[in-house]
């Protein structure tokens, strides 16, 4: 019998490497080990507002500051369209703010873990905030409605990791559509990964 050893990304040690019942071993996405851990979380909006129909500058429908000493690895933002117009069209933006920024206030807000935890207190999630314009980007495909008066699309971009917030960083979320009648309730599913299992730089 043969027993692996494995380097560990951070310090560097060789260590066992495990397996599952009956010793199989088996691989899979890093971001399905995190949710079993408890890592998983969405937060999101209680209150839709207007879209904006200019490029987003220093108001954020959203923003989420990471308020811990673990990094938020982005999987998905997303938005779901309220109010909507014939033939209405919008995008989702976001914009990543440097660490050392100020803690926004902290609204009321939707958030669930995704393994059904306690709701905890990790992050400053602020609806509406004022920030430092430092670079908007959109994210994700479009959405579109149809009829005037119904309730519009939900409409996900999948980050998966290629956005990451660390400590006293933040991410902001907003919408650009034709017509601010078009109005959006965003929201964020991240992981809240331990520096100690995922080092940056």
């Amino acid at each position: 019998m043969a027993n692996i050893k494995v380097k560990q990304e951070i310090g560097g040690d060789l260590v066992y490497a495990k397996g599952i019942e009956g010793g199989e071993q088996v691989s899979a996405d890093i971001t399905r080990v995190w949710t079993a851990k408890g890592y998983g979380w969405k937060v999101m909006a209680t209150s839709a507002v207007a879209s904006l129909i200019v490029r987003p500058t220093v108001t954020a429908i959203a923003t989420f500051y990471n308020n811990t000493a673990k990094n938020f690895v982005i999987e998905t933002v997303f938005t779901h369209n309220l109010v909507s117009i014939a033939n209405g069209n919008f995008s989702i933006w976001v914009c990543i703010h440097p660490t050392g920024m100020t803690a926004p206030t902290n609204d009321i807000t939707v958030r669930s873990s995704t393994i059904g935890l306690a709701a905890g207190t990790e992050g400053i999630f602020d609806a509406g905030a004022t920030v430092v314009d430092n670079g908007w980007f959109p994210v994700g495909m479009w959405g579109t409605t149809v009829t005037a008066t119904m309730p519009g699309t939900s409409v996900e971009a999948e980050i998966k990791g290629r956005l990451i917030v660390p400590p006293t960083a933040a991410i902001s979320l907003s919408a650009v559509a034709q017509t601010a009648v078009v109005t959006q309730c965003m929201g964020i599913h991240y992981f809240s990964v331990p520096t100690t299992e995922f080092k940056l730089g």
